[in-house]
């Protein structure tokens, strides 16, 4: 595609395997960027780097394997797309676990920093090593994915949501920083979005459970959230910067925060544990009582 939104711009997408990260990527590509994906789950990111190369974008995608909670894979995924591509302006630090649930007095503190490693750390370390190379290349724009967790109460599991908090807090701390060089910081704060994380399989009852709580007549999905990055990754945003944008169908306007959003949760859960998301690794989770 030519004369598209992101034209000749180089982009990196964390958790870009799936869900939101791989509609964004499809998005960012038709608009004419070229992406690398970065994600822990290889056998999900090598699918989804078929999928797009077979669109007609191979020459333009690129996967990388990263642990986005390890510094060095960090640094290398932001080094490899100025390598592969010749630059690096634009940076969605997307990648995230479900993390530690259950009650806080049964949550493990290993649970707790694993949560915050991946949701948190993550985001640090992309914004970091992105804006060392945006800094000498005259700016660009980074998009953090938060959640309508980090910005109330109520929605989710404690340590989800406090990390999605500090995701806010350090987007608008960085924003800041940053914008003497010209790189805007924002965050995306999606809703109840239909990705295999947020139904578990369990399609037709976590339907059900939004119809009751969201306003807005239609699902929330990928597509819905890769719109919004690409305003905050494109020139259409260029006075934009430390704004938490919600995409959420009113969600937080009805005011039902204490409606749990997961299919089959309870206010008080019988369960603790933790669920890594589409990482591909299993979650741990035991029942209490």
């Amino acid at each position: 595609m030519s004369g598209g939104r992101l034209e000749g711009k180089v982009a990196v997408i964390t958790g870009g395997a799936g869900g939101i990260g791989f509609a964004t990527a499809r998005r960012f590509l038709n608009e004419g960027a070229a992406v690398l994906i970065g994600d822990y789950n290889v056998q999900a990111g090598e699918a989804a780097l078929a999928s797009l190369e077979a669109e007609g974008f191979a020459g333009r995608v690129g996967f990388m394997r990263v642990d986005v909670s390890d510094e060095a894979d960090v640094e290398a995924l932001m080094a490899e797309a100025v390598s592969a591509y010749g630059g690096l302006d634009v940076v969605f630090n997307n990648a995230g676990i479900g993390g530690a649930i259950g009650p806080i007095v049964e949550t493990s503190v290993e649970h707790w920093d694993a949560t915050f490693a991946v949701t948190m750390r993550g985001v640090f370390l992309g914004v970091k090593h992105a804006a060392r190379h945006m800094m000498a290349h005259g700016g660009g724009s980074i998009i953090n994915t938060a959640s309508i967790a980090g910005v109330s109460s109520g929605v989710l599991p404690a340590a989800y949501s406090a990390a999605k908090s500090a995701v806010v807090s350090f987007t608008r701390n960085a924003a800041a920083e940053l914008a003497e060089y010209r790189i805007r910081v924002n965050a995306v704060c999606p809703g109840i979005i239909f990705t295999p994380l947020m139904h578990n399989g369990r399609e037709e009852q976590a339907e059900a459970v939004v119809e009751e709580i969201q306003p807005w007549p239609d699902c929330g999905e990928p597509h819905h959230i890769a719109s919004a990055v690409l305003y905050l990754a494109s020139e259409d945003s260029a006075f934009v910067t430390g704004e938490a944008h919600v995409v959420d169908g009113g969600y937080l306007a009805n005011g039902l925060l204490r409606v749990h959003p997961l299919p089959g949760a309870k206010k008080k859960p019988d369960y603790a544990g933790i669920t890594y998301g589409m990482t591909g690794r299993p979650r741990d989770v035991r029942r209490l009582g």
